[in-house]
């Protein structure tokens, strides 16, 4: 069972990001990274063919009538620069869980930790504030890299799932298995992760969803 959208849910602080709502600002690089065929690849989509002028269109409908049980923060570094996407969907208020979604659109920012350190603070956010139960995501069958990067996050796999006509692992984090080693995982988001694939690659957006959401 779904709650409606939250709003005003401030920023949330990581190491070397900042996790913010969402602003009018945000549209044209959004725009762009959901335009590039490589980043579309990676988040199981098929890249816009909109004009932008009909995707700010549908951009602003969602800033004002957002998803019900989603919410979505715009990635920033410390000082400012807007490097990508992070969000929860399809949250279920009575089993207490959430799917998480995630990109990684400024390429100069790729496998330098910033996707590890967003993707912590969120989940940080979402079993204390949120007191969820289990996150999870989908992440491609074949990007075995982003599999690794979600593992050092907590996450496990769970099973090989098909929707979309695309194979996902299906992985997820339980709130004990969180906390267990949350101070651990945490702490770890001032390293660099070496590792860590170019865009970390978990669906940004529900099944069928196509537009500016």
């Amino acid at each position: 069972m779904a709650e409606r959208a939250e709003a005003n849910q401030g920023e949330l602080i990581g190491a070397r990001i900042i996790l913010r709502d969402k602003r009018e600002d945000d549209a044209e690089n959004d725009y762009r990274w959901r335009s590039d065929p490589e980043l579309a690849r990676l988040d199981a989509a098929i890249p816009l063919t909109m004009s932008y002028e009909r995707y700010l269109k549908l951009f602003e409908d969602q800033m004002k009538y957002p998803t019900p049980g989603s919410h979505h923060y715009s990635i920033e570094t410390i000082d400012g620069t807007f490097i990508g996407n992070c969000m929860y969907y399809d949250l279920d208020t009575v089993n207490r869980e959430a799917e998480l979604g995630i990109v990684i659109g400024d390429r100069d920012y790729w496998s330098d930790g910033y996707g590890y350190d967003a993707v912590t603070t969120l989940l940080e956010h979402m079993f204390t504030a949120r007191d969820l139960k289990r996150v999870y995501l989908h992440t491609l069958e074949w990007n075995g890299r982003a599999q690794k990067s979600f593992s050092k996050s907590g996450f496990n796999p769970v099973k090989a799932v098909r929707r979309m006509a695309h194979d996902f692992i299906l992985m997820d984090v339980l709130r004990e298995d969180w906390f267990a080693k949350a101070d651990e995982r945490l702490a770890a988001r001032l390293k660099r992760q070496d590792n860590e694939p170019s865009n970390v690659g978990s669906q940004t957006r529900p099944p069928g969803q196509t537009t500016a959401g």
